[in-house]
C-alpha cells in the first residue's frame, strides 16, 4: 500500500509512547528519523519499538537551514509530520503556503499525550480526504 503522509522525528519523539501507538499511528506513512544525541542506538531502538526491520534515515547536514531543505526535499507532495526543535518563521511559511497538508510540531524528547493527539486528529482528517 502506497503511503499517504511522511512524518520526520527523532528517535526521541518516539520515545515514551504508549505500546503500539506509533506503529498503528504510522501505519499508513513513510517515517523518517533524524539523527540525534541518541544516534545509531537510538535510531535501533525506534525500530525495535516500530517492530520495524530497517527504517530510513534523514542524512544529517552542517546547519539548520540546510537540514529543513533536506526534510522539505524528504516531503516531496505528500502531507507532513514534522516534529522539531526550534523552527524558524521560513519553516511556518512554508507549511503553511504548500498545498498538502502540514503538521509542524516543535518538540525536544518524547511527544506528551496532547501532541499524540494532535497527529492522531490530523492523521484521521488526511484519511477522511483520502477516501
Amino acid at each position: 500500500m502506497a503511503p499517504i503522509f511522511r512524518m520526520v522525528c527523532t528517535p526521541a519523539a518516539l520515545a515514551g509512547a504508549p505500546p503500539g501507538w506509533a506503529a498503528e499511528t504510522l501505519r499508513d506513512g513513510d517515517l523518517a528519523l533524524l539523527i540525534d544525541d541518541g544516534g545509531l542506538e537510538a535510531i535501533n531502538g525506534a525500530a525495535h519499538a516500530l517492530d520495524l526491520v530497517t527504517v530510513a534515515i534523514v542524512r544529517q547536514e552542517e546547519t539548520a537551514a540546510e537540514q529543513a531543505q533536506t526534510v522539505i526535499a524528504f516531503a516531496e507532495s505528500f502531507p507532513l509530520v514534522w516534529v522539531a526543535e526550534g523552527l524558524t518563521d521560513a519553516e511556518r511559511t512554508w507549511a503553511r503556503e504548500r498545498r498538502p497538508m502540514t503538521l509542524l510540531l516543535e518538540m525536544d524528547g518524547p511527544l506528551p499525550d496532547p501532541e499524540r493527539g494532535r497527529i492522531e486528529r490530523f492523521l484521521a482528517l488526511l484519511a477522511r480526504q483520502t477516501e
